[in-house]
């Protein structure tokens, strides 16, 4: 379906699966703030060259008018959007930036934990060795550090002024 009318200088294409798993691109005119007349093409499956056999259906003087498209870091968008739209912008959406930037943290956090628990297998294994027993490094809420790294996985997900009582221990003793 195509919506030549609904065309604006501020697009945004992305994927949605709307039944059984089939996935449609959808251009949307930003200016219409998802109300009526802001759907501008509604194009079965992903594939660049789908996406771009629809899009050249709009004449072209309309498509260099197009000054900015948000989308996400999908690379047949990006090629379907820079081919079909000349003098567009590419804007990368928040939503997919903040997304990659927590795994990231994530994947640090968890990374950090591994250590800890290989540090204190290590420690483990030297009380062993010379007829002790382990004791744990306490942290000042309680928690050891391997245990500080597996409870905060949360707290990198909220907005500090959403963290309970004890995150907030636990995020001043992570940072």
């Amino acid at each position: 379906m195509l919506y030549p009318d609904n065309m604006g200088e501020h697009l945004s294409i992305d994927e949605v699966s709307l039944s059984k798993g089939e996935l449609y691109t959808f251009v949307t005119n930003k200016k219409g703030r998802a109300k009526q007349v802001t759907l501008v093409a509604s194009i079965k499956g992903t594939r660049s060259q789908d996406i771009i056999d629809v899009l050249e259906k709009l004449s072209m003087e309309s498509r260099k008018k197009v000054r900015e498209i948000t989308l996400d870091m999908a690379k047949n968008m990006e090629s379907s959007v820079k081919l079909s739209f000349p003098k567009a912008t590419l804007v990368t959406d928040r939503f997919h930036v903040v997304k990659v930037a927590m795994e990231y943290l994530q994947h640090l956090r968890i990374k950090q934990r591994w250590e800890e628990l290989d540090k204190e297998n290590d420690l483990i294994e030297k009380a062993k060795k010379q007829g002790a027993k382990y004791k744990p490094k306490l942290l000042s809420n309680g928690d050891t550090p391997k245990q500080l790294l597996a409870r905060s996985r949360y707290i990198m997900a909220k907005k500090p002024h959403q963290w309970t009582i004890n995150q907030k221990e636990r995020a001043e003793l992570l940072f």
